[in-house]
C-alpha cells in the first residue's frame, strides 16, 4: 500500500532545517564552549544522525512540544500586550517602514498645512482585456490586495477610509480586493481604522462614447462597434456613421501598437466624451465624497483614461500612462481652497474648482 502524504509532522522544512545545522556550526566555532574549533567544520552538512529540523542542543522534545510549554510559560491573554513594536521582529518593522521610504519632503511641523483628505485616484489591477465587460486577472488581483496591504502601512489609529469605485467588473474587483487587503493589513498591524464597503459611484466612470443604444463606456461600446463595422464591410453599402468612424480610429491606434489614450487626449471627437468634462466629473466626485466623509482617506478605484487626464490638467502636460493599480494623489488642504496633486514625483499645487459656476458650453453659446 502506498504511503500517503500527511500533515502530522514535528519537524521543520529543509530549509529551516539547514538553517539549524548551520547555527549549530556557528555555535561551535565560538571559542570557550570547550569544543574543538574545527569540529563543525568537519562536521557533514547532510549528515542523517542528528534529528532533521531541530537544532543541534541535546534536546530531544519535538517541536511542537516545545513551542506548546513556551506559550504556556508566556503572561497570560488577559493582561494588556505591550505595543507591537515592542514585541515583534526586525521583519515587522521593515515591513511597516518600507513603504514609507520615498521621494515626498514633508515640511516641519510648525510649516506643515493641515490635509483635510487624501485621495488616491488608482488605476484597476490587469485585466483580461479590453474588448469585452471583463474582470482582472490572477496577478490583477494580487496587485489590488498588494495594494490595500501597503495602504495600511501608512494610516494611523482613528483614521477613516472610504474606498469607491467605477461601476466596470475591473473597476469594482479592484475596490474589493483592495479593501481585502487593506483589512488584512490592519488586522496584520494592529490598527483601529473604521473602513467603509466598496460602492460605485457614477461621478468615476470610464469616459463614454455616444452610440445609437446612448452613451456607452469605451470598452461596452466595443461590441457594438465591431458589429456593424463588420456589416459595412461586408455589404460595402452606403457611408460609414461618424461615431463609427470616430471609435474605429481609437481602436486602430491601439491595434497598431499606438497610444489611444493620447489619440483620445489630443484628437478632438464628436462623439467621445472631452477629456475636460471628465476632470470636472472626478472633482464632483471627490469634493461629493469629501463633504460626506470629512478628514478620511478617499481611495478610488477607475480608469486609466479619466486619471490621466485628471494629471494632465493639474501637471500642464501628459505625464503618460499609469501602470495598473498606479495611482494620482489628491490632498485637500484645508481653509484656503486648495489642493496639492502628485504624480510620478511630480507635486503640483491647484486650486479646487467649483463646478457648480464653471460654465457650460453650447451651440447656443
Amino acid at each position: 500500500m502506498p504511503r500517503l502524504p500527511h500533515l502530522q509532522r514535528d519537524e521543520a522544512p529543509l530549509y529551516l532545517a539547514r538553517y539549524y545545522e548551520r547555527e549549530a556550526r556557528r555555535e561551535a566555532r565560538r571559542p570557550g564552549d570547550g569544543a574543538p574549533a574545527d569540529a563543525a567544520a568537519d562536521a557533514d552538512p547532510h549528515s542523517t544522525h542528528a534529528p532533521i529540523g531541530r537544532p543541534t542542543t541535546g534536546d530531544d522534545t519535538p517541536l511542537y512540544l516545545r513551542r506548546f510549554r513556551e506559550r504556556r510559560e508566556s503572561p497570560s491573554i488577559t493582561e494588556p500586550a505591550p505595543p507591537l513594536w515592542q514585541r515583534s521582529g526586525a521583519g515587522m518593522q521593515r515591513a511597516l517602514s518600507e513603504d514609507n521610504r520615498n521621494k515626498e519632503i514633508i515640511a516641519p511641523r510648525a510649516a506643515r498645512r493641515e490635509v483635510t483628505n487624501d485621495v488616491y485616484l488608482i488605476r484597476h489591477g490587469e485585466t483580461q482585456g479590453y474588448s469585452t465587460e471583463a474582470g482582472l486577472t490572477p496577478l490583477g488581483s494580487w496587485q489590488a490586495h498588494t495594494w490595500g496591504h501597503t495602504l495600511a502601512k501608512r494610516i494611523r489609529d482613528g483614521e477613516e477610509v472610504v474606498v469607491a469605485s467605477a461601476a466596470t467588473n475591473r473597476a469594482g474587483q479592484t475596490a474589493g480586493q483592495l479593501h481585502k487587503g487593506l483589512l488584512d493589513g490592519l488586522a496584520m498591524f494592529e490598527k483601529d481604522v473604521k473602513v467603509h464597503d466598496p460602492r460605485a459611484l457614477p461621478e468615476f466612470r470610464n469616459f463614454a462614447v455616444a452610440t445609437p443604444d446612448g452613451l456607452r463606456d469605451v470598452t461596452g461600446a466595443f461590441r457594438r462597434y465591431y458589429a456593424v463595422l463588420e456589416r459595412f464591410e461586408r455589404t460595402a453599402t452606403g457611408d460609414r456613421p461618424t461615431w463609427l468612424v470616430e471609435i474605429d480610429r481609437f481602436w486602430r491606434v491601439q491595434q497598431g501598437g499606438g497610444d489611444p489614450i493620447e489619440h483620445w487626449l489630443s484628437t478632438p471627437m464628436l462623439h467621445f466624451e472631452p477629456p475636460a468634462l471628465c476632470v470636472r466629473r472626478f472633482w464632483a466626485g471627490i469634493l461629493r465624497l469629501a463633504a460626506d466623509h470629512p478628514r478620511a482617506r478617499l481611495t478610488i478605484a477607475t480608469h486609466s483614461g479619466p486619471i490621466r487626464a485628471f494629471a494632465v490638467w493639474a501637471l500642464g502636460y501628459d505625464p503618460g500612462e499609469p501602470y495598473n493599480t498606479e495611482h494620482v494623489r489628491v490632498k485637500l488642504m484645508a481653509g484656503d481652497g486648495q489642493a496639492l496633486v502628485s504624480y510620478r514625483n511630480r507635486v503640483q499645487p491647484v486650486q479646487i474648482p467649483d463646478v457648480t459656476t464653471l460654465p457650460t458650453w453650447s451651440l447656443e453659446g
